[in-house]
């Protein structure tokens, strides 16, 4: 039963894009009504760093286990 419920959850956020669908209302909404790219730019900018933030700090920590068990 719990394996066809953890089946059922990873379909869910994989292939129903509509139940993940997000974004903060004060963002869509300054971005819908922004007459320049600007502001487009530096949110898309920011995503990208939160984004990229914590796979280097996983790619770090496997580096350092990588050369921990190499020496």
């Amino acid at each position: 039963m719990k394996k066809k419920l953890s089946i059922l959850v990873v379909y869910l956020f994989l292939f129903a894009p509509e139940c993940v669908e997000a974004q903060c209302a004060m963002c869509r909404a300054v971005l819908e009504s922004e007459e320049n790219t600007a502001a487009a730019e530096a949110v898309n900018n920011g995503i990208v760093y939160l984004m990229a933030i914590p796979y280097v700090l996983v790619a770090v920590l496997f580096f350092v286990v990588y050369k921990k068990m190499k020496s």
